[in-house]
């Protein structure tokens, strides 16, 4: 075939005629025979049950529909007789009474199933186990995201077919990209009035930064969507009020409008494939256009195991009534991969990051009786159960999890012993023997485990006296906390069962923290947010059923240092829980600039907004360096959590901590003296640049994103810079898609089908009549934020969306300050 025929065959873009030119070339230098064997993965002995597995999300902006399309999986795969509803507080997955009474998703929740049933399956194959995990829309629970996102293989991202792309949309995206996780898209809600297929699609291109790839498309009919067309195979997958019967799925759609659209998506779609897939472009040169749907399914599957976002496969749906989901589930098997599919995981070992293979072959042990990891596991949530206890949530990497046996915990550096092993089915459990590689599950039994935290199991059981035992997967990045609410204990017996429920909780959600004020003996919880407190103290009064007085809700202000604190020593010289000791170490103290990334060198910890770096002069004579360093660590966090002018945390402070052996190191110097010999340093050297006022306040500042009618948008916008001290950053209209500066995706590139009213005039018509909405973008202290949704109803008749997100700490001057 000549070069110009296969561009008559597919109209690709001119940007992309160079790069298909070379590759053309390159096709009649290599024979396929070897591009097929150079790219074809060969499934070993070894990874034959791990290709049934996939670890999946499902992850969007809040109200998309995320639980309702669980319930309707859970559904069609036979676990569930009927699908539960939000709206009636009967779903599965928001067991919790305060999800199930506000009609939203609070904390994630696993459960497992299997796909396909089997009336679906296949001769000679076996269904796929299929982890599922269901994740929080709104921002204040973005933690609960944030936690789960690095061990999922894929995710499944929903998007609201009325209201397209939508702010918590994009961010949870970035969080996806940034881990590479292989993503595909529902588009849901098609059954509402005003939903447009084609808009979302355009948006996803637009606001996702990826070429959208239509595998399948809505099939509209008088007045909603009554199926789904499937534009790999030509047929119909899905119709409206059925279960999905593999009868139904023969049926081939008819002649019309509809089967010649199907054909120019097709061709769309292998186009846009054949521009990143040489493989596919290679079967395309000898079969034209007429490629099977496997060939194109393997494409897809190569495609997004990237995890780059650069093409983005849509699917359609209306989950509610249950049209799309089980052709859902089909595309999470043939597409998503398994965790034998994904890159090698990154761990890290003392100060280094290496390939876990690597650190495996490197620790092999040389003598029969050295220790080695047998198996490797990384904890992402913990959630208490009240029949048993604590559960947490691991992520097997290597080896075989089973229950009653010893297992170090790498990050406390101390061992646990798991009671048993399970299965989650969100409220249910279900009892196993044992984790395989791979497999998502819960562990009972372990006292001190919490999120981030990484477990081994050594053979033989004990901790080796090397770096091995130190090594970590990815802990999470806990985001600052921007509010607070002081509670106290009505009785001094209540007060240890509220500090244990709060060390509980803790353990639950790393981002809430609590203290407990010396003087005053009140506690204090911060949290992200207004709703993500009073979420805790309903989890506090019901789960927990703790009793306490309770203030209202405030912002979470930070202290900060203007200057540099001169070098402090200071020798801690006390008797500790009956033990004498001593200790020593110096101290400076500066504020952090705006790029001392940039600066920076050696090794160092970043936490809660500060910089603490351990510098020890003469580590050869120190026994343990890596925990001498650790309990200097633990000293200064401790000093930081109260700052000297408000009592507030600090933030914003590069601490360098100078541990001499010459000057500091004594005789006697038990762990508990290291710590206090930093907290004291630290929190002397506050006192002191405090006396000189050289302590600020600094306060959270959101960006802030209103969805209002252009009517109220003049006087949304005079409120937020005027009254509340803010600075309007964009104001743009939500149906302009057709010129947006800086994305890399151009509208008229890309493919999406008509919707239905383009084709009706009374529906059409009924489309130009609607409100024109105007999206607000703007930075705004929080303070002014707390009520600020109650207020926009009053100014938008209840006609608008309000989102926010942390931006920034900035200090607080003027006026604002005195008031502080």
């Amino acid at each position: 075939m000549s070069l110009f025929a296969l561009k008559c065959r597919v109209p690709l873009r001119c940007s992309r005629l160079v790069r298909l030119t070379s590759i053309y070339s390159r096709l009649y230098e290599t024979t396929r025979l070897s591009i097929r064997r150079s790219s074809s993965h060969t499934i070993t002995q070894h990874d034959t049950g791990i290709q049934y597995v996939r670890n999946i999300g499902i992850i969007a902006h809040v109200d998309a529909g995320k639980t309702t399309t669980t319930e309707q999986m859970l559904y069609n795969c036979g676990a569930l007789n009927r699908a539960g509803h939000v709206d009636q507080g009967d779903t599965v997955t928001d067991f919790l009474p305060m999800e199930r009474e506000r009609g939203i998703t609070i904390q994630s929740a696993a459960i497992t199933f299997n796909w396909p049933p089997k009336e679906r399956l296949e001769p000679n194959s076996q269904p796929h186990t299929i982890n599922l995990i269901d994740t929080p829309g709104h921002v204040d629970f973005r933690f609960e995201v944030e936690r789960c996102m690095p061990v999922l293989d894929g995710a499944i991202c929903v998007i609201d077919g009325v209201e397209g792309v939508e702010a918590h949309t994009e961010r949870v995206w970035a969080s996806a990209q940034e881990f590479k996780v292989p993503r595909i898209i529902y588009v849901n809600k098609l059954d509402r009035d005003g939903a447009s297929f084609k808009k979302s699609v355009q948006d996803i291109g637009l606001k996702l930064g990826g070429m959208p790839l239509v595998c399948q498309i809505p099939w509209w009919g008088k007045d909603s969507v009554k199926g789904v067309v499937d534009v790999i195979s030509r047929s119909v997958v899905s119709w409206g009020g059925t279960k999905d019967t593999p009868e139904e799925l023969l049926k081939m759609v008819p002649e019309g409008t509809i089967k010649d659209e199907i054909e120019h998506a097709r061709e769309k779609l292998i186009e846009q494939l054949c521009e990143e897939d040489d493989e596919l472009l290679e079967m395309f040169t000898a079969e034209g256009k007429d490629i099977s749907a496997a060939a194109i399914k393997k494409s897809i599957r190569r495609i997004i195991n990237k995890g780059d976002g650069s093409l983005i496969p849509i699917f359609a749906g209306a989950s509610f009534k249950n049209i799309g989901v089980a052709a859902l589930l089909d595309a999470v098997k043939d597409y998503l991969p398994s965790p034998s599919d994904r890159p090698e995981l990154e761990v890290r070992i003392g100060r280094t990051h290496q390939p876990l293979s690597q650190v495996l072959n490197s620790a092999k042990p040389s003598k029969k009786h050295q220790p080695h990891v047998e198996a490797l596991a990384s904890v992402f949530k913990v959630s208490h159960d009240p029949r048993r206890g604590m559960l947490t949530f691991v992520r097997v990497y290597h080896g075989v999890v089973r229950k009653n046996i010893q297992m170090w915990n790498a990050n406390l550096q101390l061992f646990e012993r798991p009671l048993n092993m399970m299965q989650i089915s969100a409220a249910r459990t279900i009892e196993i023997p044992h984790l395989s590689p791979g497999q998502i599950g819960a562990i009972t039994g372990l006292k001190t485990a919490r999120t981030g935290d990484t477990l081994v199991v050594f053979a033989p059981s004990k901790a080796p006296q090397t770096e091995l035992a130190t090594i970590q997967v990815r802990p999470p990045d806990i985001p600052p906390a921007v509010a607070f609410i002081v509670l106290d204990a009505f009785t001094p017996t209540g007060s240890r069962a509220l500090e244990t429920a709060l060390e509980n909780l803790s353990r639950e959600d790393p981002s809430l923290r609590w203290s407990q004020d010396e003087k005053t003996e009140q506690y204090t919880l911060s949290g992200m947010g207004t709703l993500h407190l009073e979420v805790a103290r309903d989890r506090l009064e019901k789960h927990y059923k703790a009793e306490a007085e309770w203030g209202s809700i405030a912002v979470d202000y930070k202290e900060c240092l203007t200057t540099p604190t001169p070098l402090r020593r200071v020798v801690f010289d006390k008797v500790i829980a009956g033990k004498p000791g001593k200790a020593a170490c110096s101290v400076i103290i500066e504020p952090l600039s705006d790029d001392y990334r940039e600066t920076l060198s050696g090794s160092y910890l970043e936490r809660d907004g500060n910089i603490i770096k351990i510098v020890c002069v003469g580590e050869h004579l120190i026994a343990d360096i890596e925990h001498t360093k650790q309990q200097l660590t633990n000293g200064v966090l401790s000093a930081l959590a109260r700052g000297p002018r408000r009592s507030s945390p600090m933030q914003k402070c590069f601490i360098t901590v100078t541990y001499d052996t010459a000057t500091d190191l004594f005789d006697s110097s038990p762990s508990s003296h290291l710590v206090g010999a930093a907290n004291k340093a630290v929190r002397e050297a506050l006192k002191e640049a405090h006396q000189q006022q050289n302590i600020g306040i600094l306060e959270p500042v959101m960006k802030v994103t209103i969805v209002c009618p252009e009517v109220s948008a003049g006087a949304v916008q005079h409120d937020l810079h005027a009254v509340r001290g803010g600075h309007v950053l964009e104001v743009k209209d939500v149906e302009d898609t057709e010129a947006r500066e800086g994305n890399i995706i151009n509208v008229s590139d890309i493919y999406a089908p008509p919707d239905l009213y383009e084709f009706q005039t009374t529906l059409r018509e009924t489309r130009k009549g609607r409100l024109r909405m105007l999206e607000i973008t703007a930075r705004v202290p929080f303070v002014e934020m707390l009520d600020y949704d109650t207020l926009l109803r009053g100014k938008t008749q209840g006609r608008h969306t309000l989102t926010m997100a942390l931006d920034t700490f900035e200090k607080v001057i003027g006026p604002r300050e005195k008031a502080l």
